[in-house]
């Protein structure tokens, strides 16, 4: 058996390396896919073949894959989640000296003197006072948002002298042992916003996190505070962000998503979403994504889905299948059903779900007919079913 993988954007060669060529054929137009790798791509306007088992984004975000269409489909999206958090720290970090330091005014300022010798000197001199900066120790960072980046800009920050705050409810027990117990916890978003003289966020892009940074929030920073967002477009309410700067209650806005309105002010920073964009970030997410399709596809396991539950079963029989369906009452026994119709021994299953799906794994002592496959299929709530390519002894 070969599995067909799309590529829809240019993927790091370490990711694709992955797929043995014995197993797999990778290329960026291929008919009937098993699966689809993706970076920026906008999947929403494009017909998503009906043959397509799995989606992997390289990288963290995934709003440029319509989740919903494929979750009713039965179809897993993984993304690599912490593979680029380095190279977005790294950045943020770049982000907060660029704040402080007035880096590209002060550079502009330069780029445009036309003075030779001494009176270029004298300009030089003259100039750099309208740029006076602050430094970072001692100053309060505040971050919302503590996943794998938000860890990782909050140690760093500690560990330049900073002060640091954080807030995320949703904590995971991992995340936290990785966070340094310096940082203090915020007690709610306006408790973080009133003590932050740098404010970074670290939030996907949902209902609730739109316009996260809003106006009302952003009247509660100290006079002249700095605000970076390097997380998503729409999670900062860009036109209170610019009503902020005009007032002077913002100092800067240094953004990884620029807009012409944004571009256009004299105190906002645009970056041309750089936040992942090194040989490394890509590499790491890549070679992530492309391992989790891989196991998916060859033994049904799943890990880093954004819409499937985590599931792991390791395999002791050569042959397996392998269901997402409703997560309602009586899924696994009707299956069972069908297995035993075809007196089938069920020797290892797994069952888990996650919100209004679930997923189901089952080894068996020998292999289902196609009639037996297809009976599974037609069980109300059944979104896919398929039979997992013969572990070899």
């Amino acid at each position: 058996m070969v599995f067909k993988i799309q590529t829809l954007n240019s993927i790091s060669v370490a990711g694709l390396e992955r797929f043995p060529r014995t197993l797999y054929e990778v290329a960026s137009e291929i008919a009937h896919p098993d699966a689809i790798l993706v970076r920026s791509h906008n999947m929403h306007d494009m017909t998503i073949p009906d043959t397509v088992l799995a989606v992997g984004r390289a990288g963290a975000g995934v709003n440029n894959i319509p989740i919903g269409a494929l979750s009713r489909r039965g179809v897993p999206v993984f993304n690599a989640p912490g593979a680029n958090a380095n190279a977005v720290k790294e950045l943020v970090l770049t982000g907060m000296l660029l704040a402080a330091r007035n880096i590209i005014a002060a550079s502009a300022y330069v780029a445009a003197l036309r003075q030779t010798g001494d009176e270029l000197h004298r300009a030089v001199e003259s100039g750099k006072k309208q740029f006076v900066g602050f430094e970072l120790p001692g100053r309060t960072l505040g971050v919302i948002g503590l996943g794998a980046i938000g860890v990782e800009v909050a140690n760093a920050a500690l560990a330049l002298g900073m002060r640091v705050i954080g807030y995320d409810p949703k904590i995971t027990v991992r995340r936290a042992w990785q966070l340094s117990s310096g940082v203090q916890q915020a007690v709610n978003l306006d408790d973080l916003f009133s003590r932050a003289d740098l404010l970074t966020i670290h939030v996907p892009l949902m209902p609730e996190t739109q316009n996260l940074v809003n106006g009302y929030r952003i009247g509660l920073l100290p006079k002249g505070a700095a605000l970076l967002n390097f997380a998503r477009e729409g999670v900062v309410d860009d036109a209170a962000a610019i009503a902020a700067l005009d007032s002077g209650r913002l100092r800067t806005y240094v953004t990884d998503f620029p807009a012409p309105e944004l571009i256009a002010h004299p105190k906002v920073v645009c970056l041309p979403h750089l936040g992942a964009s090194t040989l490394e970030a890509e590499d790491n997410c890549a070679i992530m994504v492309a391992e989790d399709l891989k196991e998916f596809l060859e033994n049904g396991n799943i890990g880093h889905s954004v819409n499937m539950p985590q599931a792991s079963l390791p395999r002791t029989r050569p042959h397996r299948i392998s269901m997402i369906h409703a997560n309602v009452p009586n899924m696994v026994g009707q299956i069972s059903a069908h297995l035993a119709h075809q007196e089938l021994n069920i020797a290892d299953l797994l069952n888990v779900s996650r919100g209004e799906f679930a997923y189901t794994l089952i080894d068996l002592d020998a292999a289902a007919d196609a009639r037996t496959i297809e009976r599974i299929r037609t069980i109300e709530g059944m979104l896919a079913a398929r039979v997992l390519p013969v572990l070899e002894n």
